[in-house]
């Protein structure tokens, strides 16, 4: 067995660490969600604490861990008798993304049940982290449904299994904890809502604190023993001040003071519902137990709204989670204690306490977070690396070349777009306009793949899936996990005479069993080419197109779907964002999107078809969806229109479901983004009629068109 990384050992990350111990003291507090970049020691934290906790008494021969001292009545390894039990470490269950429904909350044995009548039940990883941790590594990668069941584990400390009127129930209290990089993808709102607290995570940019990082990793990585020994003192201390807190926690006061500050700051920050302000008074209970005190200060209830809204306030993908400290300090002042401390300041045990007071004491606001010195420290202070408040800032960006004329000083093509200028690669040139910003987002019209797909679960387009209405049946192949009752019923009624049937049962073998077809929806690969040449850099123009983007975004990030953002402009395209789960950052990446130039449409239409090729490598099972944002203009080169045609033909012989969003506008239209969706031989929609409130239509699937002209939403 390998040796944990000492949690004492880790270097800054404070806001990480506190919010990993505050779980540990109280599993109360819903679980802590860390966001951050890759590399910053999020895994290597949660195994060091799982490998801190103290130890626990369990049932002799339990697979549910039940405690000897109050087994669960419903345990399906019970009825237990109380006794002594027999001690182990907590578990530490790490959840695969890519586990299945079974496997997380366990899985019945339908056949066993319907030819025997008995009710047995392989447990899955919820009850294996039955008072211990359960850790879900790119928890925003999990699919939805699985993320569900296992918040609603988490907040009722109980899993249900049904399976076709055969039901298990059995205890899970875990302290859950997920890891997520936000450049992969968010969390929807309702799921970021059942974690309790959220920690931001970013290496430290203090050169010290870096080189003592690397040299403590080094000095695990050539002797883990030796590394956990020098640490063991320290890992022992902080585990009798888990155990102390613990104990302690039950007889802390939450006096009436800091439940109105709870209050007064869900209040003021627009929290919706009242799950935060459950979870803050939890964790600033937990906070006081930590510090060594019975009863709660502002300064808990301050550190508790640091942790627990900052990811609750967001609205849309597109909020970045964050809190305005000075908001929050002017309504904790508002709404303070007489004495001018709150509740509990004096008469809590915890002022004779000669640490105590400061920030990095007992009583401060941090609870005493783990000292970073220990035997090896470099005497350089600690510094958190959960936020970048000493980030350099952005360099200015050069200087773009004279209006009018190109990078090299030339005068700039006439024959070039209004506005446009023949700059170097894909968008330099002198005919170049900074961004513009997108207009207000609407909901859009449903897009769809034609057919029935079998890709990840999502909400766009038809595909077989494991949950969804039930379509038909089939043999089972392989685990039988969906019974179809009716089809196996069926299939075993003929022979029951033959087997001997002499009682009311039916006799069922498995070759009766019949596994049910579902049908329910599937997500997506998305794929945005923008148009970003001069003939859309119109200020007003562009604003409408980039919120029509926008919404599509907005609509790909409700429907599961995964995104790509190929642009053109001047004499390229480039891959301005490749295919993600991150909807936000493709946000981000159109927002900075600046216009002019000529039009390369086939260069725009050939990178796309480049990156679909390699994503069907990838993930074969994903269907894409083209969207071509352009007025249909193609420039540059001899007959560019006849070259991006070709282009289109190339997506319209792989199958490639398409749609053109025509941003063509005036009086006088040529009608070029209707001909471009011909040779795609897809739809094209105007930016009005996209909308879903516009009269042109309600729902509008993607298909081929038998005799090659694309259907048109005017």
């Amino acid at each position: 067995m390998s040796i944990p990384y000492p949690f004492t050992a880790i270097v800054g990350m404070d806001d990480l660490r506190l919010g990993l111990l505050l779980n540990a003291v109280s599993p109360a507090v819903g679980g802590v969600l860390v966001r951050g970049e890759k590399g910053t020691a999020k895994s290597t934290a949660v195994r060091a604490l799982a490998a801190l906790l103290p130890e626990l008494a369990v049932v002799a021969g339990c697979r549910f861990g039940c405690d000897p001292a109050a087994p669960d009545p419903h345990c399906p390894d019970g009825p237990h008798e109380t006794g002594p039990g027999v001690s182990r470490p907590p578990r530490m269950v790490e959840l695969p993304v890519g586990a299945s429904e079974d496997r997380l909350v366990g899985a019945l044995d339908i056949e066993r049940a319907l030819s025997e009548g008995v009710k047995a039940f392989e447990p899955g990883l919820l009850a294996d982290a039955h008072r211990g941790v359960l850790y879900v590594d790119e928890v925003n990668l999990l699919h939805d449904h699985l993320v569900d069941l296992l918040l609603d584990a988490a907040a009722m400390g109980a899993s249900y299994v049904e399976r076709e009127g055969v039901s298990v129930r059995h205890a899970a209290r875990f302290l859950l904890v997920g890891t997520m990089n936000p450049e992969e993808g968010e969390l929807r709102p309702q799921l970021l809502d059942r974690f309790g607290l959220t920690v931001e995570v970013a290496a430290s940019r203090e050169p010290e604190l870096r080189v003592e990082v690397v040299r403590r990793r080094l000095a695990y990585d050539d002797d883990p023993a030796g590394f956990a020994a020098r640490w063991a003192g320290e890992e022992t201390a902080l585990r009798e001040r888990i155990v102390a807190a613990r104990a302690l926690l039950p007889g802390v006061r939450l006096g009436d003071t800091a439940l109105l500050q709870i209050a007064a700051t869900c209040a003021a920050f627009e929290v919706d519902g009242m799950r935060a302000d459950i979870v803050m008074a939890r964790t600033a209970t937990a906070l006081a137990a930590w510090a060594g005190r019975t009863a709660v200060r502002p300064e808990d209830v301050r550190q508790a709204a640091l942790l627990a809204l900052p990811h609750r306030r967001r609205r849309n993908p597109f909020d970045a989670p964050g809190l305005d400290e000075d908001r929050l300090d002017d309504t904790l002042e508002r709404f303070k204690g007489e004495d001018g401390h709150g509740d509990g300041h004096g008469g809590d045990g915890g002022d004779d306490d000669p640490d105590g007071g400061g920030p990095g004491g007992p009583d401060g606001p941090g609870g005493g977070i783990p000292p970073q010195g220990g035997p090896e420290a470099t005497g350089t202070p600690p510094e958190s690396g959960a936020r970048r408040h000493d980030a350099p800032a952005e360099p200015e960006p050069p200087a773009g070349p004279e209006p009018g004329t190109e990078p090299d000083g030339r005068p700039r093509d006439p024959a070039a777009d209004a506005g446009a200028g023949a700059g170097a690669g894909a968008g330099a040139g002198a005919g170049e306009q900074s961004a513009v910003r997108a207009a207000e987002p609407f909901r859009t019209k449903t897009l769809s793949v034609p057919g029935l797909g079998e890709g990840a679960a999502g909400r766009r387009s038809r595909a077989r899936t494991d949950h969804g209405r039930t379509t038909g049946s089939r043999r089972p192949r392989g685990t039988l996990t969906k019974l179809h009752l009716a089809a196996t019923v069926q299939a075993a009624a003929p022979h029951q005479r033959a087997r001997g049937r002499g009682g009311p049962g039916l006799v069922v073998r498995r070759d009766d069993l019949r596994q049910a077809t579902r049908e329910g929806r599937e997500g997506n690969l998305v794929l945005f080419v923008v148009d970003a040449s001069g003939s859309m850099a119109a200020r007003r123009r562009m604003s409408a197109v980039k919120g029509a983007v926008l919404s599509l975004l907005l609509d790909a990030y409700q429907r599961r779907d995964k995104v790509g953002l190929v642009t053109f402009r001047g004499r390229a395209a480039e891959v301005a964002l490749p295919p993600t789960s991150s909807v936000d950052a493709a946000a981000a990446r159109l927002e900075s999107l600046p216009t002019g130039g000529r039009t390369p449409l086939a260069a725009g239409l050939l990178k796309a078809h480049d990156v679909l090729r390699v994503e069907r490598i990838r993930d074969p099972a994903r269907r894409p969806l083209l969207l071509v944002v352009t007025d249909g203009r193609a420039t540059g080169g001899p007959d560019p229109v006849a070259l991006a045609a070709r282009a289109a033909r190339l997506h319209a012989a792989e199958g490639t479901a398409s749609v053109v969003v025509d941003c063509e506008s005036g009086p006088v239209r040529l009608g070029l983004a209707g001909s471009l969706a011909a040779a795609l031989e897809g739809t094209a929609i105007t930016l009005d009629a996209l909308r879903a409130d516009s009269i042109a239509g309600l729902v509008r699937d993607v298909q081929q068109v038998s005799n090659g002209r694309p259907r048109r939403a005017a």
